[in-house]
């Protein structure tokens, strides 16, 4: 088993946990779901769990009404911990340059 750890800005604001708060119940406990598979099972494929390349990974979930939210993450081998960087709910097929660039800015800034 793996830790989990979520990004905090160098302020230390915990804007994973705040994305995370902000969704209803149902979907709250879909995202935990889905976190702690990847957690207890990680290194796992599709389709729960996908590699973006550069280090990072991308848990899948499937939420209510139709929508689908992603949560970038990599895997620290020095502290067996898988690192929260980034979450958001897709809005097209593919993810997103935009959002990868965002998890790599976050990852070279973050260490656990």
């Amino acid at each position: 088993m793996h830790s989990v750890l979520f990004y905090q800005t160098p302020a230390g604001n915990e804007i994973i946990k705040d994305w995370l708060r902000s969704f209803d119940k149902p979907d709250r406990a879909i995202l935990g779901e889905d976190l702690k598979t990847v957690q207890f099972g990680f290194p796992m494929g599709l389709p729960l769990c996908r590699s973006l390349g550069q280090g990072l990974w991308e848990v899948r979930s499937s939420l209510t009404s139709n929508r689908e939210a992603r949560m970038i993450f990599y895997h620290d081998s020095d502290a067996e911990a898988l690192v929260v960087l980034h979450g958001f709910v897709k809005k097209s097929q593919k993810t997103p340059r935009g959002e990868i660039d965002i998890a790599l800015r976050r990852k070279r800034e973050f260490s656990p």
